[in-house]
């Protein structure tokens, strides 16, 4: 993979600091930079296409329509989902999830039924399912984490029964860095007849994504950590789930029919997309993944498992006894996300001392407390490097946290020295 053409793509990354030190971007788990197809792609949208879709009979609207529904075609390609109608544009995974949940909740979830969830996941996936415990009494359960960062599956088994009705879990770590076997989930929940939502966020920048293969029966993703623009994503469900479940959301042309005593709702997709949807999102997000598709899967995982073992290869060499990297140990177990704490240093001090060289990373709970708890810190420092990093920026990664660790550690006392 010519990583070195892949930069010029993405023009945020021509950026420097004010003191002139080139820009180290390692935050892509939180967000990914754009490469300029996505932008001309959303821009040129606004500047010849921009109409409301579903609303008006003219060509121009008709031509956004067009745009739109292409949009959705292309998520479609990209998740290997039998229909396009399968697919539901939203604000991105978090809103996906309170639709999900929400639905669920007016339609399937009552007073003593299981929702089963993961103690490694995003808050995202954790608060919706909250608010149907408070707010329908609903019993939440969270299946564990081992020490090296895998799922508790035996735990899963012990929780699973005919009281589960769902079963919603993360297929990558955003802490871990973790693939999770959603398959194998899937089958173990589908036996006792629970559904399977898959919170797809950190997977679908990553890896192949088949829906079929998976097994679930809802599946979301975000479209800024994919290489698109923010507050776009989607929805995925099977087609007859689809049909049966009730809108979350109301108004715009989501309806069929509204009378002052009845209201009938539009067939899925329609009915999930309330309002005006980000249709200049979605073009830019089909753009992305032209581009992210157009790179190979093969050629990404390759580049980000050679970042990884250069990665953990110097926390060995340089910084072993001082720094200790949460997850798998084996690249092959996870995907491009180090979360790690280093002896005696803040994560904010830290991410504060490598911003000063330009690096950017991430540091705090990561919308994962529970999973914090588990692992009895407060918070964590996490680099995620992407398709357009570099081997030497990992090295200039390591070469701060060098410094910074010399900073931190402890110095000997006088009595120590004089002895």
């Amino acid at each position: 993979m010519d990583v070195g053409r892949i930069r010029k793509d993405f023009p945020l990354l021509e950026r420097t600091t004010t003191d002139g030190r080139p820009l180290v971007y390692l935050d892509s788990a939180a967000t990914s930079q754009k490469p300029r197809s996505v932008i001309e792609a959303e821009a040129r949208f606004y500047e010849h296409t921009n109409a409301n879709v579903r609303r008006g009979v003219y060509a121009l609207s008709q031509e956004a329509d067009d745009a739109f529904e292409a949009a959705r075609g292309r998520v479609a390609r990209f998740l290997h989902a039998r229909s396009p109608s399968e697919i539901v544009f939203l604000r991105g995974t978090t809103e996906a999830i309170n639709v999900v949940a929400r639905s669920l909740g007016r339609s399937r979830l009552a007073k003593g039924d299981r929702v089963i969830s993961t103690v490694m996941e995003h808050h995202s996936n954790i608060i919706p399912w909250h608010f149907l415990r408070e707010d329908s009494g609903i019993d939440l359960e969270f299946v564990g984490v081992d020490d090296d960062g895998t799922l508790r599956l035996d735990e899963l088994d012990r929780l699973l029964d005919k009281r589960t009705k769902v079963v919603t879990v993360t297929h990558v770590s955003n802490v871990l860095g973790t693939v999770n076997p959603i398959r194998e989930i899937a089958d173990r929940a589908h036996a006792v007849g629970a559904l399977v939502f898959v919170d797809a966020a950190q997977s679908a920048p990553h890896l192949p994504i088949d829906v079929e293969r998976l097994g679930a029966d809802l599946l979301a993703f975000s479209g800024h950590k994919t290489l698109g623009p923010m507050g776009i994503g989607a929805l995925w469900g099977r087609a007859s789930l689809l049909a049966e479940l009730p809108p979350a959301l109301g108004g715009g042309e989501m309806i069929r029919e509204v009378h002052l005593d009845r209201v009938s709702y539009a067939e899925a997709p329609a009915k999930f997309e309330a309002g005006t949807p980000n249709v200049g999102g979605a073009v830019g997000l089909a753009a992305a993944l032209d581009y992210l598709e157009g790179i190979g899967w093969e050629e990404i995982a390759a580049h980000e498992h050679r970042l990884q073992e250069l990665a953990l290869r110097l926390a060995h060499e340089t910084l072993e006894g001082e720094i200790s990297i949460v997850g798998p140990e084996s690249p092959a177990d996870r995907v491009a996300v180090l979360a790690f704490w280093l002896r005696g240093a803040h994560p904010h001090d830290i991410a504060s001392l490598l911003d000063a060289r330009g690096i950017c990373i991430r540091a705090g709970h990561h919308c994962a407390q529970p999973l914090m708890e588990r692992l009895g810190v407060s918070a964590l420092t996490r680099a995620s490097p992407y398709i357009y990093n570099t081997e030497e920026e990992v090295r200039q990664l390591f070469d701060g946290l060098i410094e910074i660790s010399r900073m931190f550690r402890p110095r000997p006392t006088s009595a120590a020295r004089a002895s």
